[in-house]
């Protein structure tokens, strides 16, 4: 009975999701089968009280099929470069945290949260691993750094493929067909990618297909198939389903200043990448859809999604989004947890000595 009432749900999300979809490919906005399917699914929420559903695993195969496609079309001569653009990677990943902490100390003190749930909800890290952290580290305001990750992302979706649409030709249609061999790989990337996520890989189901397609582009003599249009419309439509109904009904109950602070911490974010993109482009001689799309504070798969649509330099879009991942989950998380319990030792001390 259970199933049913899942599948129930999840039709409506999927019939909702092709409404939207359709409506915004008629107005020839930019990502339609992504914006669409967020914009209609995220207001039903506000109008509809029964259940909505989509599962993960519909969203997991988005990703993977993003990926996989960016390893089909990956530019290997990037590799020749990654002196260059690890600096630059550095750089602007060391402006993006700081600037990411600034923005939360303005926002804690306007909008009255602990500094602590302000830099959680700033950083650009994934919504699932960011909440896990906070657990661990005994955050209470869990719906403060829900609310400030959800509306960032949202915000971030909606308004930048407007930023860049303008900038470059939106990609033509392709005739391609779907072909066997493009379904086998996508298959083997999707069972390569939970192998990975066994292992806690970070954003394994992005990063798997990537590295698995340019090793067998490196190492066998396996032409690449072509992507039909249809196949990203598709995988945009998985994701965009999935972030529709990220943002709940409940979570608007939140202090008026706390909802402005989100929105705030978004547009600062969006702001501070727009200006370091610049550097970017300058530096590696760049388009401006490819530098701020690399640099955008964004879900790497939607970044990837939108650069797809604009022409811009996927792979390095890709690149420059995947290590800002990496970076986070990597060096600023642990980094964050040794600061929390240094500062914790050093509060306990203290009121020792008082004693």
């Amino acid at each position: 009975m259970e199933g049913v009432l899942l599948l129930k749900a999840m039709l409506k999300v999927l019939v909702l999701s092709l409404i939207g979809g359709y409506i915004f490919s008629l107005l020839h906005i930019p990502i339609p089968w992504m914006l669409g399917p967020i914009v209609v699914i995220m207001l039903a929420q506000f109008v509809y009280k029964g259940p909505l559903k989509w599962s993960g695993q519909m969203r997991d195969l988005g990703v993977v099929m993003v990926g996989t496609v960016i390893g089909v079309q990956f530019n290997i001569d990037l590799f020749g470069m990654m002196g260059s653009i690890l600096f630059y990677m550095i750089t602007l990943n060391v402006i993006l945290i700081g600037g990411s902490i600034g923005i939360a100390y303005l926002t804690s003190k306007w909008a009255k949260i602990p500094m602590k749930a302000a830099v959680l909800g700033a950083i650009p890290g994934g919504l699932g691993q960011i909440v896990v952290f906070a657990e661990e580290e005994k955050v209470q305001e869990i719906g403060v750094i829900s609310y400030f990750q959800v509306i960032r992302l949202l915000l971030v979706v909606v308004f930048v493929p407007f930023i860049v649409a303008g900038q470059v030709i939106s990609k033509q249609p392709t005739n391609a067909k779907l072909t066997i061999s493009l379904v086998l790989l996508i298959a083997l990337a999707w069972v390569c990618s939970h192998l990975m996520k066994r292992i806690h890989l970070p954003v394994a189901f992005f990063i798997t297909p990537i590295i698995l397609l340019i090793t067998l582009q490196l190492t066998t003599p396996i032409a690449m198939p072509q992507v039909p249009g249809i196949f990203m419309d598709v995988a945009q439509l998985l994701i965009g389903a999935h972030i529709g109904l990220m943002l709940k009904p409940h979570m608007i109950k939140l202090p008026v200043r706390v909802l402005v602070g989100g929105i705030f911490s978004a547009f600062a974010l969006i702001a501070l990448t727009f200006g370091s993109s610049f550097l970017m482009s300058f530096a590696l001689d760049t388009t401006f859809a490819t530098s701020f799309l690399s640099t955008a504070p964004g879900g790497l798969d939607q970044m990837v999604l939108l650069a797809d649509a604009v022409k811009a330099e996927v792979s390095l879009v890709s690149m420059f989004q995947t290590f800002r991942l990496l970076f986070i989950f990597i060096l600023i998380m642990p980094l964050m947890k040794m600061f929390y319990r240094w500062r914790e030792k050093k509060r306990l001390s203290t009121i020792k000595q008082a004693v």
